[in-house]
C-alpha cells in the first residue's frame, strides 16, 4: 500500500497537482537539494573533532593564535602540556584521540550493515529523520563537555560510539532516495556533483568549528548539532522517498527487453545467473530483466547481495580508499598545524581545500566514468596518479601557505575521487544490478554492505594515524601510500573485464 506524502509536502501548491513530466522534474530536483542538504549536514557534524584535536592537545607554551611567538610559561616549569583539556594532556594523547575516531566509525561501520536492513523494512522518511535528530543531540552532548567540565574520557568514547550508531541512519537512506528518483542514464555525473555534499559538509564543518576553536571549542560542536537536527524536523515534514508516494513517473532503472525464458525461471539469486560487473553495460541486449510487481518486492539478505557481481571487489577497495580519505578528514588540520606551525584556526581553514579538491575530483570522476562507461578503470587510473600526490604532499605541502593550498587541492581531487564514485554511483548500479530483478528494496542493503565496509577502513586509518604519528608524520604517509596501493590492486580483476569488454566492442 503507498504511503501518503508528508504533510509539508501536501501544503506545496507548487508540487501538488496533476502527475505529468514537468511535475517529476520539479519532485527530482527537490530531492537531489534535500539530499544534497541533509548529507552536507552529516558531515558538517563529524568534522568539528578534527579541528578541536588542535587545542585538546598542543604545546602550551607557544601563542595559540601565532604558534610562531613563544609565551611566557616560568610559572609551569618545564611543563608544555598545562593548557591542554585533560585527559588529552598526557604522552598518551595521540592514542586518546585516536580511540575517539576509532570509537565513531567503528560503531559507524556496524551500524551501516544494520542500518541498510532497518532502511529498507520501515519508511525512509521516519528513518533518517529520527537519526538526524539523535546525530544533532550527540553532537551537542559532545559539545556541552566543554561547558560541563567534563575530564573523562568514557564519556567522550560513549558519545562517540552512539554518535557513530545514529550517523549511519544518513548514507543508505539519502543513495536509496536518489536512486528511487533518478535513473541509470547520467548517473556517474549526476551522483558526481550531488556527492560533493560530502566535501562541502567538512569544508563548512571546518569553518564553523574554526570560529570557536580557540575561544569555546564546546560551540564547534553545539552549532553543528544544531544545524543536522533542525534538517532532521524538515525531513519528516517533507521528504518523498519514492516516486510513487506522491504519484510521479518511475525512473528507468532497467534496460527496455525482457529476460529470456531460462532467466525467469530462477527466482534465486546464485553466482550461475549472474553476469560479471565490467561487462553488463555491453552485454545488456543479451540478457534483460523484467521489473517486478513493487507490491511484490523484498528486501534481500546480506549474503545475496555480496553475490552481486562486483560488490565484494568495489567493497575492499573502499575499506582502503576510505582509510585514507577519512585519515586526512580527522588529522588533516592536526598535520598542518605541526607541520607549518599556523595557528588551529588558520589550519582548519587550510584542510578545507582538500575538500574543495575533492568536489572537482568527484565530478571528474563520475563524468570520466559516464563517458567511458568504464567504472573501475576510472577508480584505478585516479588511485594510480594519487599515491605519487601523496608522497609529494608530504614532502612540499608545508614549505609556503602556496604549497599548501596548491597541493591540498590536488590531493584532495586523486583521494576523493575514487571514494566518491564507489559510494555513489558504483553502488547505485550494483544495488540496481540486473541479476535483482528490477527488485529495487536491494539499494539499501547494497550501498550499507560498501560503505560499511568502506567504513571498518574509516576506522582504522585515523586509529593507525593517531599511533604512528609519535614517531613521524613520514610513517602516516607511508601507511597512506600503501593503503591507496591494495586499493588498487584490488581492482585489477574488474579491470581486466572492463579494458575486455571494451576491446571486443571496438
Amino acid at each position: 500500500m503507498t504511503s501518503l506524502p508528508p504533510i509539508g509536502i501536501r501544503l506545496l501548491p507548487s508540487l501538488d497537482g496533476t502527475p505529468n513530466s514537468s511535475r517529476t522534474f520539479r519532485y527530482k530536483i527537490f530531492i537531489l537539494i534535500f539530499t544534497f542538504l541533509c548529507y552536507t549536514s552529516y558531515h558538517l557534524s563529524r568534522k568539528p573533532i578534527s579541528v578541536v584535536k588542535s587545542v585538546l592537545n598542543r604545546n602550551c607554551s607557544l601563542s595559540i593564535s601565532d604558534p610562531s611567538v613563544v609565551v611566557n610559561t616560568s610559572s609551569h616549569g618545564n611543563n608544555t602540556k598545562w593548557c591542554d583539556w585533560k585527559p588529552f594532556d598526557q604522552d598518551n594523547a595521540g592514542s586518546l584521540l585516536g580511540s575517539l575516531d576509532l570509537a565513531y566509525l567503528f560503531s559507524y561501520a556496524v551500524g551501516m550493515f544494520i542500518s541498510g536492513q532497518v532502511a529498507e523494512r520501515v519508511h525512509l522518511r521516519y528513518f533518517l529523520s529520527a537519526g538526524m535528530i539523535s546525530s544533532g543531540i550527540m553532537t551537542i552532548l559532545f559539545g556541552m563537555g566543554y561547558f560541563w567540565n567534563i575530564h573523562n574520557i568514557a564519556f567522550f568514547i560513549g558519545i562517540q560510539v552512539i554518535g557513530g550508531l545514529v550517523q549511519s541512519s544518513g548514507w543508505p537512506s539519502v543513495v536509496t532516495c536518489v536512486g528511487n528518483w533518478y535513473g541509470k542514464g547520467k548517473r556517474g555525473l549526476i551522483m558526481g556533483i550531488w556527492n560533493s555534499h560530502t566535501s562541502v559538509g567538512n569544508i563548512l564543518g571546518s569553518l564553523i568549528a574554526g570560529i570557536f576553536v580557540n575561544t569555546a571549542w564546546g560551540w564547534s560542536f553545539i552549532v553543528p548539532g544544531i544545524i543536522i537536527g533542525t534538517l532532521g524536523i524538515l525531513v519528516f515534514f517533507f521528504m518523498v522517498p519514492s516516486p510513487e508516494e506522491v504519484k510521479c513517473e518511475l525512473p528507468d532503472q532497467l534496460p527496455a527487453t525482457k529476460y529470456t525464458d531460462r532467466a525467469t525461471e530462477s527466482s534465486d539469486l546464485n553466482t550461475e545467473s549472474y553476469k560479471e560487473y565490467g561487462a553488463t553495460n555491453s552485454q545488456s541486449s543479451q540478457t534483460s530483466l523484467i521489473s517486478l510487481d513493487k507490491s511484490k518486492e523484498k528486501p534481500i539478505s546480506l549474503w545475496r547481495a555480496l553475490l552481486i557481481p562486483g560488490v565484494i571487489e568495489f567493497s575492499l577497495c573502499l575499506f582502503f580508499a576510505k582509510l585514507v580519505s577519512y585519515t586526512f578528514l580527522f588529522w588533516l588540520p592536526k598535520y598542518i598545524h605541526e607541520k607549518a606551525n599556523y595557528d588551529p584556526e588558520k589550519a582548519a581553514d587550510i584542510s578545507t581545500l582538500f575538500d574543495v579538491g575533492g568536489i572537482f575530483g568527484g565530478i571528474s570522476a563520475g563524468l570520466l566514468s559516464d563517458f567511458t562507461g568504464m567504472r573501475a578503470t576510472t577508480c584505478v587510473l585516479m588511485l594510480a596518479l594519487s599515491a605519487p600526490v601523496l608522497y609529494i604532499y608530504n614532502l612540499y605541502g608545508s614549505l609556503s601557505l602556496a604549497h599548501s593550498i596548491g597541493l591540498s587541492m590536488v590531493c584532495g581531487f586523486f583521494v576523493n575521487g575514487p571514494y566518491a564514485l564507489i559510494t555513489t554511483a558504483v553502488s547505485a548500479d550494483l544495488g540496481t544490478h540486473e541479476v535483482l530483478k528490477g527488485n529495487s528494496k536491494a539499494l539499501s542493503t547494497v550501498t550499507a554492505i560498501i560503505d560499511g565496509t568502506g567504513s571498518i577502513g574509516a576506522a582504522v586509518g585515523p586509529l593507525l594515524a593517531g599511533v604512528i604519528e609519535s614517531s613521524g608524520w613520514n610513517n602516516v604517509f607511508y601507511m597512506l601510500i600503501g593503503s591507496d596501493i591494495m586499493a588498487l590492486l584490488l581492482l585489477l580483476r574488474l579491470l581486466y573485464k572492463e579494458i575486455s569488454s571494451s576491446l571486443r566492442r571496438s
